[in-house]
């Protein structure tokens, strides 16, 4: 995945966040709308850790595309 394609991906992800909690503006999500909350935020850290990750390895000299999405469990222990 190049970097335009986890950008769209991105935007894609936090549109559907943004459009799900619309809908449920006024009640709770309900157990299916909250898991797939919980599998979108999961999906935009492993977003976010494949940008930082591309980023550094431009950062000093390496191929970008030398890097792949890492499992929720790994990223999903990060500190915010």
């Amino acid at each position: 995945m190049d970097d335009v394609q986890i950008r769209d991906l991105m935007d894609r992800v936090v549109a559907e966040k943004q459009d799900l909690r619309s809908h449920h503006q006024h009640r709770p999500l309900d157990k299916t709308g909250m898991l797939r909350l919980k599998e979108l935020e999961q999906s935009l850290d492993q977003c976010w850790d494949l940008v930082r990750r591309r980023r550094a390895r431009r950062e000093f000299g390496l191929d970008p595309d030398g890097v792949a999405v890492r499992d929720t469990e790994t990223v999903g222990h990060y500190r915010q």
